[in-house]
């Protein structure tokens, strides 16, 4: 199997963007889990607080990839939509949005580094499969609201 060339610029500003919105789900999830209310608000709580925490993990990750690939990260956080709709369902649906998305920055990234880095590649899998599977606990938690 022959490797291609890696094309940096358009790596770098995938991980560039992979950083804004990660960040952006770190205050997603922070504000969502203090407008968390009745009976089932501490397990809800305790989900969205490890979500905002794995977030500022995943941006620091991306951030060392793309400072490897002697990119510069942005201060910038990607556009919150904010809905004024803070019931858990909302809060689900919202969150399950954010992880669609953020699923396809990571198959964005995937699909241009595909041949070029195997390093990036698993990467860009490992972190396929972890917003996989936060799809597919949110789409569970969102069954009862039927």
């Amino acid at each position: 199997m022959e490797m291609r060339e890696i094309n940096s610029n358009e790596v770098c500003g995938i991980f560039k963007e992979i950083i804004e919105y990660e960040l952006a789900g770190v205050v997603r999830y922070t504000h969502s889990s203090l407008m968390v209310t009745g009976p089932y608000r501490l397990p809800i709580v305790k989900f969205l607080k490890e979500q905002a925490a794995e977030s500022m993990v995943h941006a620091q990750q991306a951030g060392e990839l793309l400072v490897g690939l002697d990119g510069h990260p942005s201060l910038k956080v990607a556009k919150i939509k904010e809905t004024h709709r803070h019931s858990i369902r909302d809060i689900l649906e919202e969150s399950l949005e954010h992880e669609l998305h953020a699923l396809s920055l990571y198959k964005k990234l995937l699909k241009s580094v595909a041949d070029a880095s195997v390093y990036l590649e698993e990467y860009a899998r490992s972190m396929i499969g972890e917003e996989e599977q936060h799809s597919l606990e949110l789409k569970a938690m969102l069954k009862d609201f039927g």
